[in-house]
């Protein structure tokens, strides 16, 4: 039985991909998104092209910030985005290996998440502009990442090289 809330959630999901087509493998992402029991996408960020983190050698990674509103638990919701990427593909062989579809659950709500299966927020957003960046895409600009604090600080403290904003094909 899916765990669901009484309320919907606002969650931001992070897509990325380098392999099997990476845009066609985010456009598919986010329809599967969205055909989620009790779930709306509500904004899609644009597209970019970024730098592989991990082993060298990988191809670029397209990467994407979803907005989806929700009623599914976090861990509800961890499982359904799992189910997604096996089904597009995904085989988790090396810690930031390429993947055809790689989704990580960004934010909840304003809730902080930390057990042996999720964190919440995401522990390295902060870190990461190819998330942070479309995650600006599709938010405010006053917005807060619950523990880290306004977004538009943490973009600035990330460096700006390694991500190409490209047209959305959608």
């Amino acid at each position: 039985m899916r765990q669901r809330r009484s309320a919907p959630v606002a969650t931001y999901i992070a897509l990325g991909s380098n392999l099997e087509g990476p845009v066609g493998q985010l456009e598919r992402g986010v329809r599967a998104l969205g055909a989620l029991p009790d779930s709306v996408v509500r904004r899609v960020s644009r597209f970019y092209r970024t730098e592989p983190v991990g082993p060298p050698g990988q191809p670029d990674y397209i990467n994407a910030v979803v907005g989806l509103e929700t009623r599914l638990r976090p861990l509800a919701l961890l499982d359904a985005m799992q189910r997604i990427e096996r089904t597009q593909g995904r085989v988790r062989r090396e810690r930031w290996g390429p993947r055809t579809l790689d989704l990580d659950l960004l934010l909840y709500g304003d809730e902080e998440i930390d057990s042996p299966r999720l964190q919440v927020p995401h522990p390295r957003m902060h870190e990461r502009l190819f998330v942070l960046r479309p995650l600006a895409d599709i938010v405010a600009a006053d917005f807060v990442i619950p523990g880290r604090g306004r977004l538009e600080a943490q973009l600035a403290a990330c460096p700006r090289t390694g991500v190409e904003r490209i047209d959305n094909p959608v």
